[in-house]
């Protein structure tokens, strides 16, 4: 019997090609204490599928450019669905752009 789990990781992943910038600890550190305060848990987990992706599924999918920290901050705030499959994400309009960018930097460094 063949293992198709790597293949469904892989196809549920999606990773996306890029070169992964340095992200910044002090932001990252933030990002981490946000995200602690936050509802964020009740849909993930740092590295096991709940409501929505992994946090680590996330950081496996996106490279650590501006680009996509840009991105998934304005999902963050405003919310959205169909980049993981049918999980709606809730927004959150009272994020400011600067804390949903340090909760995504702190996500995007869990990938390792």
């Amino acid at each position: 019997m063949i293992d198709t789990s790597d293949l469904k990781d892989r196809e549920y992943i999606r990773a996306i090609e890029g070169v992964d910038e340095v992200l910044d600890p002090e932001l990252v550190k933030r990002g981490k204490v946000l995200i602690s305060y936050s509802d964020c848990a009740e849909c993930h987990k740092p590295d096991m599928r709940a409501k929505g992706p992994a946090f680590q599924d996330i950081a496996k999918r996106y490279p650590t450019s501006q680009v996509y920290i840009n991105l998934l901050a304005r999902k963050v705030i405003s919310g959205g669905t169909g980049s993981w499959g049918s999980p709606v994400m809730a927004a959150h309009p009272k994020l400011t752009m600067d804390d949903a960018t340090a909760m995504v930097s702190y996500i995007l460094s869990l990938e390792d």
